[in-house]
């Protein structure tokens, strides 16, 4: 199903950006065939490297870090790689952890010649974002991050998702967000989360930041509700 999707984004003139699960890689084979397959589909540049939820891994590659390091990527013509980052904090892994393979994953990446770039996991509160947007930097760590924003989506859906990925949902942030926690009916958008966003950035301490949206309410509306929000700022 992923080498299809990833087909027809190539064909539609577009670049797929595949994501590998390291921990739930059973061989070194079936990352060759996996790569393979989507090469001859024409997606061969980009790939979203992240650990994976499998509690013990399934092969040889413990989180995405080995992955990068395992130059297992290039020997399949990868040139950009894609890593997590998390703004509000992982439920199953300490902060400093999560820096510690942060910057690994910076160092193994610059060794191996790849492009390297951020995604961070979706939130509600854009205080948090700026923080460790800032903290990112101090670490030396240059390259872009896109921002991970929720698309539009109805509310019970969306703190549906914040508790599967043990996002912060506390009553003051979410209704910071847009809506409240005790009142489920209807849909919320990040219109606030993005105002706020971009009220707080500043280049020279944030860095390059884009945005990659969830399309949790779907592709038409998310993409919709990108082109309302973007005619509205520019005009």
């Amino acid at each position: 199903m992923r080498v299809a999707a990833a087909k027809a984004v190539v064909d539609a003139g577009l670049t797929p950006v595949p994501h590998l699960s390291a921990r739930r890689l059973a061989s070194l084979a079936e990352l060759d065939e996996f790569r393979a397959a989507l090469g001859e589909g024409g997606a061969t540049r980009a790939v979203f490297a992240v650990g994976g939820d499998p509690a013990e891994p399934l092969g040889p590659f413990s989180d995405s870090l080995e992955l990068i390091e395992s130059g297992a990527l290039q020997r399949h013509g990868v040139e950009q790689v894609a890593v997590a980052g998390y703004p509000e904090g992982h439920p199953d892994i300490p902060d400093a952890e999560l820096w510690r393979v942060l910057e690994g994953k910076h160092r193994a990446a610059a060794d191996a010649g790849l492009e390297l770039s951020l995604i961070t996991q979706f939130g509600f509160d854009p205080a948090a974002v700026l923080a460790w947007l800032e903290q990112v930097r101090a670490r030396g760590i240059d390259q872009r991050i896109r921002v991970g924003v929720p698309g539009p989506a109805g509310v019970k859906r969306l703190l549906a998702f914040a508790g599967r990925f043990g996002i912060a949902s506390s009553a003051a942030i979410v209704k910071k967000y847009g809506f409240s926690l005790t009142n489920l009916v209807g849909t919320a958008g990040p219109e606030r989360f993005l105002d706020r966003l971009a009220e707080g950035l500043d280049p020279a301490v944030h860095g390059d930041v884009a945005l990659h949206f969830y399309a949790f309410g779907g592709l038409e509306a998310t993409s919709e509700w990108i082109r309302r929000y973007s005619a509205a700022a520019a005009g």
